[in-house]
């Protein structure tokens, strides 16, 4: 049987997408509500089977390996696809905290009243059609899907082909329960082609898609942001930093450091460098290295002087700090390495995060409040914090019930993308018969003169 070209296959699927654009904008809250959870019941009564076919997924993933690859890394590309019943259940307990977080949609955030009577105010309304392209997984995929209904939009889905079985009970057990709760047929749309032109297809689209969000690598989110033809909703690039400070408790600054890096170090919020004042560093890195590098295989690329106080004769050639590289200082790693440098005050520290921001996330380790507030106001990321850790950059850890992403760019939002960012504001204008009259026309300066002189 010949398969369909992408494009006529997505001509298709997306024919009648944006007729339920006002279907779900107009959709009671109630509705929504009870339409997610009702989702989140029917993948508990389902778990079993959704199990079952993980384990197709999970054995397809183990035999793409050829033969002689090295047990790690198919232990760790099988242990990435594997679901859990824990993770079923924190699935489901995503859609009803999403469920239970209050609808953005018709909130008016600001009003006044113009001298002629005519009420001016501003609406929180859906974007419309969102395009999300994941690359990480059931559980993010599901989150995303329950925010995009939840602020009234229109979801299209591309998941991850290594939970393709899975992903085909899950949210096809998603769109049963959607719809027989009211929810508009057209509101979820999964795509189950594979190949990679599906994608750049979608980018192709913005007549159909008001916006994409994109989730998984540094290559995915790459392609999208050079061959998108619609905005780019959460691009979470950029470094994260924690600066410590001359005024810093030490133990402190230690465990944020380390909670920074290693409670999970491939996260967009993971810190990537070390910035440490020239006072506190001889009490503080050699230890701090240690530690990273003993009890969570943390690779360290220090500067000069980082080197100097990490040296061979403290510690074995073989855990020995590398020498920094220039672009070091302005990557985003993604993975257990640490760049650290060794700054003379916080103007270097400043000038350094300046040079290669804006960034993701900053943090300031200090015990001085006026050293605090300069960081705060000074350096440009899209979370600032004094006295925690990066990965606290979260739209859970911020109360905001979730998100699709962090996002580092400066239109839109930026930050956690949460409910609130999924919807846009219209202007709502309420008169009683006025009309527009006409302005006074302006007279040129020159003239004004010659009549105030006549």
């Amino acid at each position: 049987m010949v398969e369909v070209p992408v494009k006529l296959y997505l001509d298709k699927l997306l024919k009648n997408v944006r007729d339920s654009i006002r279907l779900m904008a107009s959709l009671d809250g109630r509705i929504k509500t009870e339409g997610l959870l009702a989702m989140a019941d029917r993948l508990q009564a389902r778990e079993q089977e959704i199990l079952e076919a993980n384990r197709q997924d999970v054995e397809q993933v183990g035999k793409s390996f050829e033969a002689g690859t090295d047990r790690d890394r198919v232990k760790e590309a099988v242990g990435r696809v594997t679901l859990t019943p824990e993770d079923l259940e924190a699935i489901t307990d995503g859609l009803r905290l999403v469920a239970s977080l209050p609808d953005p949609v018709g909130e008016v955030t600001g009003m006044w009243t113009r001298p002629n009577g005519m009420q001016v105010s501003r609406m929180r309304v859906p974007i419309g059609v969102i395009a999300v392209i994941s690359d990480v997984g059931p559980k993010v995929a599901v989150e995303s899907l329950g925010l995009c209904l939840k602020s009234g939009n229109v979801c299209i889905l591309r998941t991850n082909p290594d939970w393709k079985h899975s992903d085909e009970v899950i949210f096809s057990s998603l769109c049963e329960a959607a719809e027989q709760s009211g929810i508009p047929a057209g509101a979820i749309t999964l795509i189950d082609r594979t190949e990679r032109d599906v994608v750049l297809e979608l980018l192709r689209l913005p007549r159909v898609i008001d916006a994409i969000i994109v989730q998984g690598s540094p290559g995915l989110r790459k392609l999208v942001a050079e061959q998108a033809r619609m905005p780019v909703l959460c691009h979470d690039g950029g470094v994260s930093y924690v600066y410590v400070d001359a005024d810093a408790d030490l133990p402190q600054a230690q465990n944020i450091v380390v909670n920074s890096k290693a409670q999970s170090a491939s996260a967009s919020n993971a810190t990537d460098t070390l910035l440490v004042h020239q006072g506190i560093s001889r009490a503080l890195i050699p230890g701090l290295v240690r530690r990273l590098m003993d009890d969570y295989k943390v690779e360290v690329r220090g500067c000069p002087k980082t080197i100097a106080l990490t040296g061979i004769e403290e510690f074995p050639a073989y855990k020995s700090t590398k020498p920094a590289t220039d672009e070091d200082w302005g990557r985003q790693f993604l993975s257990p390495t640490l760049a650290v440098k060794i700054v003379t005050d916080m103007d270097e520290a400043l000038s350094h995060i300046t040079r290669y921001g804006p960034g993701n996330t900053a943090v300031i380790v200090t015990r001085g409040y006026a050293e605090a507030m300069r960081f705060t106001q000074e350096v440009d990321a899209s979370a600032v914090a004094v006295n925690a850790s990066t990965r606290l950059h979260d739209g859970h850890e911020f109360g905001l019930g979730g998100q699709i992403g962090i996002s580092t760019s400066r239109t839109h939002a930026r930050g956690p993308l949460a409910l609130e960012e999924l919807t846009c504001q219209k202007y709502v204008l309420w008169g009683t018969g006025q009309l527009r009259q006409p302005h006074p026309i302006p007279v040129p300066y020159e003239d004004a003169i010659m009549l105030k002189k006549h």
